[in-house]
C-alpha cells in the first residue's frame, strides 16, 4: 500500500503533466532568453519542464541509493543479531552442561556419604537432594529469564527484517 507521501508526489506529478498538456502551445513558444553572455530564442516552458523532469529523476536515483543502503545495513544488523543469539545459546548450553556435571558429582558424593552413614542420614540426604533439585529448578528458570530479557532487548534494538 502506498503511503501518503508517495500518493502526494504522484498527484503533483500528474497535475504537472496535465498542466503541460493543456498549455503545450505556450510551453513550446520561443521566448528571448539571456544566458549571461548571449541571448537566444528558446521555449522557456519546455526548458523548465525538462529541468523539473531531470530533478525528479535525480531525486528518484538518490532515494533508490538511500533505500539500498538501508536494506544492506539492516541485513548486516540481522546477521550480527543472529550471531549474538547463537553465542548466547551456546553460553546457556555450556552453563547447563556445567551445572548438570556439578550436580551429578554432588549427588554421587552425597550418595557415597549416605551409604557410609547408613539409614540415619538417608532422610537428610533426600532432603538435601530435594533442596538441590529445587535450587536447580530456580537457577534454570532465572537463567532462562535472563536469556529471554537479553533476547527481547536485542529484538528491540535490532528489529528483524523479512
Amino acid at each position: 500500500m502506498m503511503n501518503l507521501r508517495a500518493v502526494a508526489i504522484a498527484l503533483v506529478l500528474a497535475l504537472l503533466a496535465i498542466f503541460a498538456m493543456l498549455n503545450w502551445v505556450p510551453f513550446t513558444t520561443p521566448t528571448p532568453l539571456t544566458l549571461g553572455f548571449t541571448d537566444v530564442n528558446a521555449p522557456l516552458g519546455l526548458i523548465m519542464l525538462v529541468v523539473t523532469g531531470g530533478l525528479s529523476a535525480l531525486f528518484l536515483i538518490y532515494i533508490l541509493f538511500q533505500q539500498a543502503g538501508v536494506i544492506m545495513e539492516s541485513r548486516r544488523f540481522a546477521k550480527e543479531l543472529k550471531a549474538q543469539r547463537e553465542l548466547a545459546d551456546q553460553a546457556e548450553a555450556s552453563r547447563f552442561t556445567e551445572l548438570r556435571g556439578f550436580l551429578e558429582a554432588e549427588l554421587r558424593r552425597i550418595e557415597a556419604q549416605s551409604s557410609a552413614l547408613g539409614r540415619e542420614t538417608s532422610a537428610r540426604v533426600e532432603q538435601l537432594e530435594q533442596r538441590l533439585l529445587q535450587q536447580l529448578g530456580e537457577s534454570t528458570r532465572s537463567l532462562s529469564a535472563y536469556v529471554g530479557e537479553v533476547d527481547d532487548k536485542l529484538d528491540r534494538a535490532f528489529p528483524r527484517t523479512s
